[in-house]
């Protein structure tokens, strides 16, 4: 081929050769095999008919191919390697051999897969595959790749050239897939061969029996291998043969079997099983339960001779037969073996008092035995027996006290019958501490519950003794298990009640017995001998020195004489007989003695000196020995050397009695025999006295059945032993006989011993008792009396006369203090280290050493007082006349007298003294351990004096000290209730308290006791809630009326001094009244009712009961009816004579006083003696009667409201005594007690109030906003301001009532606690009611005011607001029009021509609009009309000066009074020595006014809001206000209407400014003026269609949104300031008026600033309100406290805006403008936020924007606001201006709350302290020296220093500036001149200090600034001395701060 161009040129030439015959075409392989396969391929296209063949070529690559021709078109390739690649040829050959290009291809034969894939063995964590080598490849070098999974994984790989492998590391119990393929060198690989295994789940693994016991076992395993990641469990099957299996799953490797059968064998099989269920092979193992042993062997109850076992059944033995085998056996002896099927058995036949172990096993029924269970037990003796079945048994080693004994608990007033032993110990001791005959008659209800009939058929039944005991034995039992206290106090009791006594007591369990010295030594009697019948003199003695003889009675063997019946008739008269000794014919007499058998019993046998009554007219003892006395020779061989005659009573005359054989005896013996007797002989006596060589004339014989006779016989012996026995032994001397008997004496106590000993060394060297305190306990005497005087008359001031009062109790003062020099200078004496040494020891000690004490003192008073009280009775009963001798007399006993409060009023001395020393002095903290030793003296049960008697006073620090130790000692919040009582002495005021309570107050113990002594008695924990207390103070009082103090001259004074008092201390008092002196009576009843009326008056009201004693009819209450109607009008008529001296008219009836029901506040108890004294027992009667009342003190108790701790009984023991100092007991808010309890009230109060007047200022704000959005949100237009303005004031109304009502209900509430001591301030609570109803007033009043305000202001500014808007309104169509004029020219303005069109646009409108501004107001004008107004009622000399006086001019000067009349500089000149007095005064007050009305006319002016009418209403509002406040500066007409002229004057200017300025600032043509580049700008934007969202959202936040947070920010700051003010730091100053007057005056303290002083006191409430603005700056100051309450606000109204921009979102949906929009968000907020109308009248024109865009501007534009304005706030710092400006002015708040009424003291100017501001009464902490005030002598022309709480208890007078009278007034009588007014004296003289000391440290200054005509006061020395420590003590104390 070649190329030819145009011009016929040609290219070169190139060829290529070209071949015709066509290849086949498509190759195909088919049945492709490891060594064949077949080619096929079809014909060329066009050549199907050519004839033709195939060339065929087949080789693997590097080799010689193979050839082949065929004319098929398919060929099969045979014998090939498998697994080979070959290239297969095919060419076309033509019949002439030409031949085509040949095609080819590649194959590949396929290679084989192993063959036979086997699974030869799998395990938990292996397997092992193989497989057959695949065909033809045993020439091929080949290997096999191993690919094994698990669901989830990767496949693991590996390759081997074996025909098998072991896989490993397999997971158990896990499906695994395995492939095979054969892989050739080249890679290769065959076909994969799968198969699946699934590895072995394992078997758990150590399968373990851990432990068996009777029906648990546990097994264990551990984990099986290969399982730590997959989840599994564990099944347990467990069973014992013949029984289903139990089974059981769990994930641990352990389990419990529970629930089994003892002594069981068990097989349990464990099997791993996974969560599809594939269990794994069982593991299984077997064991045996244990056979459970009895559980809890107990010994329920032992007794002397049996036992009684018991156990529990042993867990799992429910349905298994089985029996328990029990041996017991004591040591020595083979065990005893029996069985049962029982869990209990008693074991009978025991010895007594041995030891035996008890084993108990299970036994089956195969024989099996289980473990042993043993146990322990010692059979009881007798008294063990008998101590256990009485509840004594713990008793015997930790013994009975008396304090537990005496413990107020639920069986002290309980009558519940006794059903049990162990209730009769308590019931026994319960009525014998009352004195009760009939306590040996206790017995149990179920040995008598009825009294049955014993007829023959019960003749032949014994009766149950199982629940009764004999009295003795219970008696024995009880001294046995008591300690030495308590068992002296149960022989007194006993003796009372002339029980014998227990003289030897026995102990069976030890065989000893013991001499009861000890106890017996606290028994006086008192008995008149026949010697002594002449004189009629009483032989007063303690029984155990009192050499008496005695005689005893034994019994040998059986007697057929009751001996004790016999003895009870020996020492009986005929006509009163009495069962001293206990008989077989009382109850329970006969029950047979278990223990108190060797008891030998003792009674007195004491004449009363008349012959016709006595039996014997020589005191004897009798002993009587219970038993024979051949068990009990030891007590009767005692007997024999004590007894002055010993009468042996027997009828067994054949016994041996060798118990008489050789007996060595002092005693005269005496045979007692019973002819009667069927085993008598004659013959047998005989030979018995002769044996036992008894004088035959000492053998007593009973010859008839009477025993009246034989009872005179043997009276007669014993008459006769006693005239001329010489064997007189003391008991205090039988204390040798018995150590030398080996017996016991209860007085050889180490601690008994040695009390003694330090008590002797006391006592023994008092010869002369008048030298002994003189010289022993020298600080009471006369230095203590002359210190008791010197403080009553430093309170009543009765002998100052004229002089100067605080020089005078100056001057008493040192005197006290010179005497206190005196006391502290006095060593401490020998006697007093002993008494402390002696109180400083152990419990016991202690309590031995004061019984001693007492015993030792009462022995010394005993030998000289008995006379003297004998002649001091006679000559009051026979010479009254003879006064001086009575006096005399008196003298005498008082000196005479020396007990256990002589010492412990030493002991009161000594610390009072060393409380005078400083702090630090270490004679002072040797004294300070005193008081605690005697408040553990009133633990122990001692009664401690509270009134020294001989000194009429109580030694207040001392007995504080006291009590607080003991407030200490005891929970600090025990609580107490006290009883007291009152009466004419020896009415049995002290019996009475004995015997109710079973104390030991001093009754005839031959000593005279004075004053009153307090005694506690603790509470039981069970009756602690039902009582509400855990201690009852019982106070004792010495005799009103008393015939030791009937002839003194201050008898009257001294009864209603301690009346007051105990009264005044006293939840219950008891007037105790003997009906046979009626006389008497009326004098007690006069002062109990003075006394409380007192108390009534400071809100305490005792209960009160009338006890008649010596009552004799048994119907007394029911036949004095008339009487008690008669004592009731008594009462009354005592109580109209009580009111009308103590000045209170409106009580008339004694029930005015206190709740009284003449039916159940008396009781009337009958005499205390059944028969004549000394020998009669107390009468049942009065037991009874004294038990029945104390029930009725207990539910007293109960209704009690107040429980006070012993804390609060010291405040008011206190307080009492310190006003009962003043003789008109005028109890002062200086009483502690009430001080708290009215701190409380008003703190209380100051809370409802605030949180009443903060509801309703936000009410306030609330509705002032609404009225300032009428117009712009109201939906109805109809309505008008003043219809709005009326429903808003009907809803304050209502709001006004709830809050009202809501403090009168929290004021009942308040009142009707029950703590709070609220009853004290219950005459304060009208007070409280009263300012509830005047808040009520004010705020109304306030609300009607500020809403006139808020309404006149909204119409005032209508007009203008009608201007502004119509103005918007026309600008916004005009600016519409021109837009539309515009969009409609052809060509598109740019904004230079917008402009113009503008401009044209606007000064046609402005030439259009007619302009018109405010009116321009005359303010002088309008003011003078509302002056005029307001003066309107005045007369015409008023309405003169306003007409003459023109308002523009007035205010100009400063406002100066003019001079007074002559006549009134006359009476200043008389009462203050200054003739300006009164002037000064008005012109300090109309200056404070001018202040505050100054402060706020620049207020308004700083608002800039324009002027309204309502500003000058509330100026002469401030000035009414502020001069009704200010009585005591009262201003005259002509004063009230220049300061009114004045101030209106001033306003007046300054409000015209404003109200041009606003004028100025709102002239309508310059408010659109200013608004002009606005329009503009908008007009462009709409012309543009630009988006105004962002512009409007920013305009609208910034102008409308931001001033109104601003004012919401403003308005709710106030209420939270005085919030954080009340409850931040310091918080505590402002709780009450009190607390913050302290505050006040201790700043002042601290800074001395005398400038600051004097503002204080001349300018005291200007001072107060400068003062309380500081202190709020301070507190705001601190932590940005003012900036955190804004931001606080702030945050709170964005998240309303935010919230409501949300809402209007949500649930409007598409809002057509951002006009609704707004509108909707204005009505969201009308009620928080007052939007500028004017601001918001310009954003709402012109708005085109999407709602949606215009909410997110105005979001986050709200956000941006937020954070701005909190900036503003944190960098601001003004914070006084701030507060100046806020509308709720928080300092004014504050300052009304805690100013007070504002009243001042009429003396000395001091404020009034009275919470409230309708409080009936003022009165004052701390009054204050006249002199600060400048007061002088009209003489001296010296400051005085006089206060005006001296003064009103002097005999001092004042002038009243409007009460004529030439000598002036007494203070005494104040009240009638201003009875508003309650000035109290100072109680503690030390009240007053500070002010003396602000007096003393600027006495010079103060006189300095009064002129030189003042010169400084001559203050009293102790003034000069006081420090500001002094100072600010006596402020805490006046104020009752901590």
């Amino acid at each position: 081929m070649a190329t030819e161009g145009e011009d016929g040129r040609q290219s070169r030439w190139i060829s290529a050769s070209l071949s015709t015959v066509v290849p086949p075409k498509v190759l195909k392989i088919d049945h492709l095999e490891e060594t064949s396969f077949t080619l096929h391929w079809s014909k060329a296209e066009g050549m199907e008919k050519v004839p033709q063949r195939f060339f065929i070529s087949n080789c693997i690559p590097g080799t010689f191919p193979l050839t082949d021709v065929t004319d098929d078109c398919h060929k099969t390739f045979s014998n090939l390697h498998p697994g080979t690649e070959y290239t297969v040829s095919v060419a076309t050959v033509l019949s002439n051999g030409e031949q085509s290009e040949p095609v080819s291809t590649t194959v590949c034969t396929i290679l084989p897969a192993p063959d036979q894939l086997t699974v030869d063995s799998v395990d938990t964590t292996s397997a092992a595959v193989s497989w057959i080598q695949p065909p033809g490849l045993d020439q091929t070098q080949h290997h096999y790749q191993i690919s094994y999974r698990c669901s989830g994984t990767e496949p693991h790989i590996t390759t081997t050239s074996s025909p098998s492998i072991t896989l490993s590391d397999l997971k158990p119990a896990t499906e695994y897939s395995v492939t095979v393929c054969a892989v050739l060198e080249n890679g290769k690989q065959s076909q994969l061969v799968l198969t699946t295994l699934t590895t072995v789940l394992p078997a758990p693994d150590q399968l373990t029996v851990d432990s068996v016991d009777t029906t648990l076992a546990a097994v264990s395993w551990n984990q099986p291998p290969g399982l730590d990641q997959t989840q599994h469990q564990y099944q347990i099957s467990y069973h014992c043969p013949g029984t289903e299996p139990h089974i059981t799953t769990t994930s641990s490797h352990s389990i419990t079997l529970s629930d089994l059968q003892g002594g069981t064998q068990y097989s349990v099989t464990v099997c791993t099983v996974l969560e599809n269920g594939k269990q794994s092979e069982l593991v299984s193992i077997t064991f045996t339960t244990i056979l459970p042993a009895p559980d809890q062997l107990t010994v329920d109850s032992v007794d002397t001779t049996s036992a009684a076992v018991s156990w529990n059944q042993p867990p799992g033995l429910d349905h298994t037969q089985h029996q328990y085998q029990i041996s017991y056996r004591c040591s020595g002896t083979e065990p005893h073996i029996t069985t049962t099927s029982s869990h209990s058995i008693t074991l009978s036949d025991l010895q007594c008092a041995t030891q035996y172990s008890v084993t108990v096993c299970t036994v089956l029924e195969n024989g099996k035995q289980s473990q042993l269970v043993s146990t322990t037990f010692t059979t009881r003796t007798c008294l063990r027996e008998l101590l256990s079945k009485t509840g004594l048994e713990d008793h015997y080693e930790n013994k009975l006290t008396l304090s537990s004994v005496l413990e107020i608990n639920a069986d002290t007033t309980s009558d519940e019958l006794l059903t049990t032993m162990q209730s009769l110990p308590g019931a026994f001791l319960k009525k014998l501490m009352m004195a009760n005959v009939n306590a040996r008659s206790v017995k149990c209800l179920t040995t008598d519950q009825e009294a049955s009939y014993c007829g023959i058929d019960n003749l032949d039944t014994d009766s149950d003794t199982s629940d009764v005991i004999n009295p003795l034995d219970l008696i024995t039992a009880l001294f046995l298990c008591s300690d030495g206290f308590l068992q002296q106090e149960m022989v007194q009791k006993m003796s009372m009640c002339q029980f014998a006594v227990p003289l030897l007591l026995p102990n069976c369990d030890t065989e000893q017995s013991t001499l009861m010295l000890w106890a017996l030594r606290d028994i006086v009697r008192k008995f008149r001998p026949s010697s002594q019948m002449a004189t009629k003199a009483f032989v007063e003695e303690r029984v155990v020195l009192s050499d008496i003889p005695m005689v005893s009675f034994v019994r040998i063997g059986e007697s057929s004489l009751s001996k004790s019946q016999i003895l009870n008739k020996l020492l009986s008269n005929p006509q009163q007989y009495h069962d001293t000794f206990v008989h077989h014919d009382m109850e329970c007499g006969d029950i047979t003695h278990r223990i108190s058998d060797g008891l030998v019993e003792i009674s007195w046998y004491l004449p009363c000196g008349n012959r016709n009554i006595d039996m014997f007219t020589k005191p004897v003892a009798v002993a009587n020995l219970r038993g024979d006395i051949m068990s009990f020779e030891k007590q009767f061989s005692f007997l024999c050397q004590t007894s002055a005659a010993v009468y042996i009573f027997t009828d067994d005359f054949e016994a041996d009695l060798k118990v008489l054989e050789g007996k060595t005896t002092k005693a005269e013996l005496f045979l007692v025999v019973n002819s009667q007797n069927k085993t008598f002989r004659l013959d047998t006596l005989k030979k018995m006295i002769t044996n036992y060589s008894i004088n035959p004339t000492n053998v007593i014989v009973k010859t008839t059945q009477n025993d009246s006779e034989f009872v005179k016989t043997l009276q007669s012996s014993v008459g006769d032993i006693i005239k001329k026995s010489k064997n007189r032994l003391t008991i205090e001397n039988m204390a040798d006989v018995a150590h030398q008997m080996g017996i016991l004496v209860d007085e050889d106590r180490d601690d008994c011993q040695s009390a003694r000993k330090m008590a002797d060394e006391i006592t023994r060297n008092i010869k002369d008792k008048i030298k002994f305190k003189d010289k022993q306990l020298p600080l009471q005497g006369q230095i203590w009396k002359e210190i008791s005087q010197l403080e009553k008359e430093r309170y009543r001031l009765r002998k100052a006369g004229d002089q100067n009062i605080e020089l005078y109790k100056s001057s008493l003062k040192e005197k006290e203090e010179e005497l206190r020099k005196k006391q502290y200078k006095c060593d401490m004496s020998d006697a007093m280290v002993s008494f402390i040494l002696g109180l400083s020891g152990s419990g016991a000690e202690r309590s031995y050493f004061l019984k001693w004490m007492r015993i030792n003192l009462d022995n010394l008073s005993r030998q000289n007082l008995s006379a003297l009280r004998d002649r001091y009775k006679d000559l009051c009963q026979c010479s009254p006349e003879k006064k001086d001798d009575i006096k005399d007399l008196d003298k005498q006993l008082s000196d005479c007298s020396l007990g256990l409060e002589h010492f412990l009023r030493e002991l009161g001395q000594l610390y009072e003294a060393a409380c005078s020393l400083p702090e630090d002095s270490p004679q002072r903290k040797q004294m300070e351990k005193l008081p605690g030793l005697c408040a553990q003296m009133l633990l122990d049960g001692f009664p401690i004096e509270l009134v020294d008697g001989d000194a009429s006073n109580i030694p207040l620090k001392w007995t504080s000290a006291v009590l607080t130790r003991l407030h200490n000692l005891v929970d600090s919040n025990s609580k107490i209730r006290v009883v007291t009582v009152l009466g004419v002495q020896s009415t049995g005021k002290s019996t009475l308290l004995n015997t109710m309570f079973g104390v030991q107050f001093a009754v005839s113990s031959g000593r005279c006791t004075r004053g009153a002594f307090m005694l506690l008695i603790k509470v039981n924990k069970e009756l602690k809630e039902e009582l509400k207390c855990d201690f009852i103070m019982i106070i004792d009082t010495e005799g009103l009326k008393s015939p030791e103090l009937a002839q003194l001259d201050d008898s009257h004074e001294h009864d209603n001094e301690l009346a007051t008092l105990v009264i005044g201390l006293s939840d219950v008092t008891i007037i105790n009244i003997a009906m046979e002196n009626s006389t008497e009576m009326k004098d007690i009843l006069q002062i109990a009712v003075h006394a409380f009326m007192r108390m009534k008056e400071v809100g305490k009201k005792p209960i009160c009961h009338f006890v008649h004693q010596n009552v004799s009819d048994m119907s007394a209450h029911d036949n004095n009816m008339r009487d008690r109607k008669k004592l009731l009008e008594q009462l009354n008529e005592m109580t109209q004579a009580a009111a009308r001296m103590e000045k209170k008219e409106d009580i008339t009836k004694f029930t005015d006083v206190m709740d009284y029901d003449p039916d159940t506040s008396s009781c009337y108890i009958p005499g205390l003696w059944h028969g004549t004294p000394p020998m009669a027992p107390v009468n049942a009667g009065y037991s009874e009667a004294v038990y029945s009342f104390k029930k009725t003190l207990m539910k007293d108790f109960r209704k009690c409201q107040k429980n006070d701790d012993l804390t609060h009984f010291l405040k008011w023991t206190q307080s009492l005594w310190e006003a009962v100092k003043f003789e008109k007991f005028i109890f002062s808010f200086r009483n502690s007690l009430v001080a708290d309890a009215y701190a409380r009230l008003c703190s209380e109060y100051n809370s409802w109030k605030w949180a009443f007047q903060k509801e309703m200022y936000k009410w306030m704000v609330s509705a002032e906003t609404k009225i300032s959005n009428i117009g712009m949100t109201d939906l109805n237009p109809q309505r008008s301001i003043r219809d709005v303005q009326n429903d808003l004031l009907r809803e304050a109304s209502k709001k006004l009532s709830e809050g009202e009502k809501e403090i009168q209900d929290n004021l009942v509430k308040y009142f009707k606690q029950k703590d709070g001591h609220v009853n004290l301030v219950e005459k304060y609570r009208e007070d409280f009611v009263s300012s509830a109803k005047t808040l009520r007033k004010e705020i109304e009043n306030t609300v009607k005011n500020k809403l006139l305000g808020t309404v006149e202001i909204n119409e005032g500014m209508t007009e203008l607001n009608n201007i502004k808007s119509s103005q918007t309104k026309t600008m916004e169509k005009k600016v519409l029009t021109l837009l539309q004029n515009c969009r409609k020219k052809e060509s598109v303005l740019s904004d230079d021509a917008l402009r113009k069109e503008f401009e044209n646009m606007w000064k046609e409108t402005l030439s259009e609009i007619h302009f018109k501004g405010l009116q321009r107001r005359d303010v002088a004008q309008n003011a003078f009309l509302m002056l005029r107004d307001n003066l309107t009622t005045r007369g015409s000399y008023v309405n003169k000066m306003l007409v003459v006086n023109s308002l523009v001019d007035c205010g100009r000067k400063a406002f100066v009074l003019e001079s007074e009349s002559w006549w009134q500089q006359a009476k200043n000149t008389v009462k203050h020595w200054d003739p300006n007095h009164h002037r000064k005064k008005l012109q300090d007050l109309c200056d404070d006014i001018i202040k505050q009305c100054l402060e706020f006319v620049t207020q308004r002016v700083k608002s800039k809001t324009d002027y309204h009418d309502t500003h000058i209403k509330e100026l002469l509002i401030i000035i009414d206000k502020t001069l009704q406040q200010h009585t005591e500066v009262k201003a005259s007409e002509e004063c009230e209407v220049s300061l009114k002229l004045h101030i209106c004057g001033r306003a007046a200017r300054e409000f015209q400014k404003m109200h041009d300025e606003f004028i100025e600032v709102n002239d309508p043509r310059k408010c659109l003026e200013l608004s002009k580049n606005k329009y503009l700008t908008e007009f462009k934007d709409l012309f543009h269609n630009r988006d105004l969202c962002l512009k409007k959202a920013k305009d609208f936040t910034k102008r409308c949104l931001e001033p109104a947070v601003k004012d919401y920010v403003t308005n709710m700051i106030g209420p939270d300031v005085v919030d954080e003010v009340k409850t931040g730091k310091g918080s505590e100053d402002y709780s009450t008026k009190w607390a913050f007057q302290f505050s006040i005056l201790k700043q002042l303290l601290t800074e001395e600033n005398f400038e600051k002083y004097t503002e204080y006191i001349n300018h005291y409430e200007r001072f107060v309100k400068d003062w309380l603005f500081d202190q709020i700056v301070q507190q705001l100051s601190k932590n940005n406290s003012l900036e955190k309450l804004e931001k606080k606000h702030l945050s709170e109204i964005v998240k309303i805006i935010t919230y409501t921009i949300s809402n209007i979102r949500e649930t409007t949906g598409f809002l057509r403008d951002i006009n609704t929009f707004i509108q909707n968000m204005y009505c969201a907020l009308v009620e928080k936020l007052v939007f500028p109308e004017d601001a918001l009248d310009s954003i709402m024109i012109l708005n085109t924007g999407n709602t949606e865009q215009f909410a997110d501007y105005l979001t986050e534009f709200v956000r941006e606001m937020e954070q701005s304005l909190a900036s503003k706030y944190d960098h601001r710092t003004d914070i006084k201006e701030r507060l100046r400006s806020l509308p709720f002015k928080p300092q004014d708040e504050m300052f009304t709350s805690l100013f007070g009424c504002g009243k001042r003291c009429p003396f000395c100017g001091a404020p009034c302290d009275a919470g409230g501001k309708e409080h009936s009464k003022h009165f004052i902490a701390i009054h204050r020296p006249k002199g600060l005030n400048g007061s002088k002598s009209r003489y001296t022309y010296r400051l005085v220093t006089n206060i005006c709480s001296s003064d009103v208890i002097s005999d001092l007078k004042f002038i009243h500036p409007l009460v004529t009278g030439e000598d002036g007034h007494p203070y005494k009588d104040y009240r009638k001149y201003y009875p508003d007014w309650i000035i109290t004296g100072d109680p503690s003289i030390k009240t007053s200090d500070y002010w003396k000391y602000v007096m003393a440290t600027f006495n010079k200054r103060i006189a300095e600034v009064r002129g030189a005509s003042t010169l400084p006061a001559d203050l009293p020395e102790d003034w000069k001395v006081l420090t500001r420590d002094d100072a600010l003590k006596s402020l805490k104390e006046a104020f009752n701060m901590k």
